[in-house]
């Protein structure tokens, strides 16, 4: 299991009712597809080797015999490979019929689970030929194609790699579905044999079920239900399968296909498990199911093939999908106003105060506060926007600044830091031409001073502008730009802010704001510490220095989201970033990030207040809780050996 990735599938055999033959070779066929595509568990629809539509005949022990014949040929025509298959077919048990999952590997039945809840309504009438798993004692066994086999509604595969579970169909539709206790006991990846039928809106509400389960259980979830071929004397099933990982849609398959279908993705099992230590909830849970165990029942896990990951990366994975961007925009600057709304409330303040620079986090900064005062019913003017400009400060952004301040009514200060800062290298006999760190921070001081004295002067509040991307590497001066006395957009990073302020520009503002807006996202990121080049442009360009923000926020993402490793980084990467950046540039800003993250914690251990919009914040008093001494060194000897 490279980097914690499991291969699943969840195949829509073609299917013939009560041909167990023929369904016996279709099954054959797809675990043969789906072996040679590196699978490494595969689930079937419910009552497949016979047709889920068989009704009566499911009183016929010539049907009953011929699925066990066909579950025979089935395992015996696979015996050679690794790969593990959920198989529907009833089985006798204690003079019962049950509708059961057949698990098996290697020619080999690990265990049976029989279904709990059996539809019986409407169309469904399943209690008039099948028991439920409730009608037995668990613990139980049944001889099966010559073995002696585990049955019962409680077992947890464990393979070397993952523990997964099962229930069948309906069993997901009750109030308390099996995978729940399943999830709690240890399974990783739920498997659902299931033979749904349509209906309008069905679809959407079953697409809504299996994600929040997902989510809820904090598991995988691979889902195969019956298709083309089954019975439409009354009914039509669409043959559905998706496969889904805490709540996200990884792989769905075509709605109503005339052929056979199979859905394949990898479920990150090294994520799931980062997210059940990370939650509360979930441990609580587990320690309620002690006194009701699982059957833990072994089997072997082999893939020899290299991964290829058939599931989609995404290079971007803070900013919303299109169909939802404007939505999650309007979302998140909400949240980002109603955070502010209350400081403002709760400190009876009617004045802020805020450095505008002309460039993105600072316009953010005040769109914010500009809506924030329409909602509170206060002038706009008491938002006093100050800029300053400095040595590095270029013709572009300054007149950004001034014009977007005019646009939006805000109160406009100039407070030109130049002769400030000459004083104080004088002060300090710094020599000016030496364009330093001290050169730079000096600078960004003299602004905060600035800003916090003239807040003081008015009784305002200073409005942070720094970003969860600048915050994650320390792209900030301490003391300087990353204090504040409210940080607005503390967990906002850099490749949202853009979208964010496109948003505003293109629902919000007048034309002359929008089109300045327009301009500032245009505009090279820059502290604009450094003097300007010999044509008045911006010299100094922040991602030349620390490295490609998407870059840097993807790695935020996995690192932090998902607790990945380096190596695991670096390999989800290359495939999201393929044709953009190559492996060796890739390496180098991944090992400068690790060496940042870790450096640079002392900063955001004193971050000012700030509203959390993600489900990734740095804030020492929430998300992030780590010492600011330590060490980087594992990190970043797994980043020196990553192969560019």
């Amino acid at each position: 299991m490279k980097f914690g990735f499991v291969k699943v599938a969840a195949a829509i055999p073609a299917v013939k009712v009560a041909d167990c033959k023929f369904n016996a070779q279709q099954a054959e066929a797809q675990i043969l597809v789906a072996d040679g595509k590196g699978v490494q568990i595969i689930v079937f629809p419910e009552l497949n080797l016979t047709g889920y539509s068989c009704g009566d005949l499911f009183g016929q022990q010539v049907l009953l015999e011929q699925a066990e014949i066909a579950l025979i040929q089935v395992m015996n025509n696979t015996r050679q490979l690794d790969i593990i298959s959920i198989v529907g077919m009833p089985v006798v048990i204690e003079g019962t019929l049950m509708d059961c999952a057949v698990v098996f590997q290697k020619g080999k039945i690990l265990g049976i689970v029989p279904k709990t809840y059996l539809a019986n309504s409407k169309e469904f009438c399943e209690q008039r030929w099948f028991s439920s798993s409730l009608s037995h004692a668990d613990d139980i066994s049944v001889r099966l194609c010559g073995q002696l086999i585990p049955v019962g509604c409680n077992l947890l595969f464990d393979t070397p790699y993952v523990s997964f579970g099962i229930e069948v169909s309906n069993d997901l539709w009750a109030p308390v579905p099996p995978s729940s206790a399943l999830a709690v006991k240890g399974a990783e990846i739920i498997f659902n044999l299931c033979a749904s039928t349509e209906g309008i809106s069905k679809h959407q509400y079953l697409r809504a079920l299996l994600a929040q389960q997902s989510a809820r259980t904090l598991a995988g979830y691979v889902f195969a239900s019956c298709g083309y071929g089954e019975s439409t004397t009354d009914v039509v099933f669409g043959g559905d399968a998706f496969i889904y990982e805490n709540g996200e849609l990884l792989a769905e398959s075509e709605r109503f296909s005339l052929e056979p279908q199979m859905v394949i993705s990898e479920i990150d099992v090294e994520r799931i498990r980062s997210e059940r230590l990370q939650n509360t909830t979930f441990t609580t849970s587990v320690r309620a199911y002690v006194n009701h165990p699982a059957t833990h029942i072994s089997t072997e896990m082999v893939s020899s093939r290299e991964l290829s990951l058939t599931r989609p990366i995404e290079p971007h994975p803070f900013v919303p999908a299109a169909d939802v961007l404007d939505a999650r925009c309007e979302e998140i600057f909400s949240i980002q106003v109603m955070g502010l709304a209350k400081r403002l409330a709760h400190t009876n303040c009617h004045t802020v105060v805020v450095g505008i620079s002309g460039g993105l986090d600072s316009t953010l900064a005040l769109l914010v506060c500009v809506k924030t005062f329409d909602k509170l019913g206060l002038s706009r003017k008491g938002i006093i926007g100050i800029t300053m400009p400095g040595f590095g400060t270029t013709d572009r952004t300054y007149n950004n600044a001034l014009t977007l301040m005019s646009s939006l009514q805000v109160t406009t200060k100039e407070i030109s830091i130049k002769d400030a800062c000459i004083q104080h290298f004088q002060d300090i006999a710094h020599d000016m031409s030496l364009h330093d760190v001290t050169y730079e921070n000096s600078q960004a001081r003299e602004r905060t001073q600035i800003l916090m004295d003239y807040a003081n002067k008015v009784g305002a509040l200073v409005i942070g502008t720094g970003d969860l991307s600048e915050l994650a590497l320390g792209w900030a001066t301490y003391n300087g730009d990353h204090m504040s006395m409210y940080g607005v957009n503390g967990s906002i990073p850099k490749t949202l802010v853009r979208y964010l302020v496109n948003w505003v520009a293109q629902t919000g503002v007048d034309l002359i704001s929008r089109n300045t807006l327009l301009d500032i996202i245009d505009t090279p990121i820059s502290p604009e510490l450094i003097p300007a080049d010999e044509n008045g442009n911006i010299k100094q360009k922040t991602e030349d220095l620390v490295g490609p923000y998407e870059l840097h926020d993807f790695f935020i993402y996995h690192f932090l989201r998902n607790g990945s490793r380096p190596s695991k980084i670096f390999y989800l990467a290359e495939i999201a970033f393929k044709g953009v950046y190559d492996s060796t540039t890739i390496k180098k800003w991944l090992t400068t990030f690790c060496r940042r993250f870790f450096s640079q914690q002392f900063k955001r251990s004193c971050l000012p207040d700030g509203p959390k919009v993600g489900s990734i914040s740095l804030s020492p008093r929430g998300d992030w809780h780590m010492p600011s001494d330590a060490s980087a060194a594992m990190w970043l000897q797994e980043c020196e050996e990553l192969q560019a």
